[in-house]
């Protein structure tokens, strides 16, 4: 019998992905968790899900950390995305996190069940009208073009910060190295977050670790 991880905090979303895995695959243990922190317990508790159905905006999951604490803790659990969110950004974001699919909460019934068939025969999904644009080459480096040219709007002490996460710094290791206050740092964050037009930090460290940050300092004038 498969084990179906659905996580999402709203009640009627569960519900109807779990008659979706129903018409899908049949007899299924099917497992709700409603924050990251169920989520978590419950692979801890029982190990590894034959399927996880994420939603990036459930409480504690931040965006992509959840996605990638899973990845990181559970590579053997295969995660398709399910988000209110329609941005082809966020699908290539996804599966290069290592999703296996990205489904929209707008997506009908029948849609769901022939992605679902698809992941369990070891494919990725994706809905055609979110198909994610080939990556741009930028200074030897597979980037999105806009997301480059939004890491130079950021101040030199913003790259500086971004940087020093990076290297998994926090926030008083930061303001220690840079001789700034704490709430400066979390000012940077916030700053940077805004202007990269990501969800997390973690997404803007794995987003900025594409790129040599140090090649755009000169083109920064910074």
């Amino acid at each position: 019998m498969k084990k179906i991880i659905i996580a999402d905090d709203h009640p009627m979303i569960r519900g109807a992905l779990a008659l979706a895995i129903a018409t899908a695959f049949g007899t299924t243990e099917v497992i709700e968790c409603a924050t990251l922190d169920e989520l978590l317990l419950q692979l801890d508790k029982n190990g590894e899900a034959d399927l996880l159905l994420l939603d990036l905006r459930m409480p504690g999951a931040n965006g992509f950390e959840g996605l990638i604490t899973v990845r990181t803790n559970f590579p053997a659990t295969p995660v398709v995305v399910i988000s209110a969110l329609e941005d082809p950004r966020l699908v290539s974001e996804a599966l290069a996190l290592g999703a296996m699919g990205f489904i929209p909460k707008s997506t009908p019934r029948h849609e769901i069940v022939s992605a679902l068939n698809l992941v369990a025969g070891g494919e990725v999904y994706m809905p055609s009208h979110l198909e994610p644009t080939p990556p741009a080459v930028a200074r030897g480096t597979d980037v999105d073009p806009a997301f480059a040219q939004r890491v130079l709007t950021l101040t030199p002490q913003q790259r500086r910060v971004l940087q020093l996460l990076g290297t998994g710094k926090l926030n008083k290791e930061i303001a220690f190295e840079l001789d700034i206050a704490e709430t400066t740092v979390k000012a940077h964050v916030s700053g940077i977050l805004h202007k990269l037009k990501v969800y997390s930090r973690t997404q803007a460290v794995v987003m900025a670790g594409r790129l040599h940050l140090d090649n755009f300092v000169d083109i920064a004038g910074g």
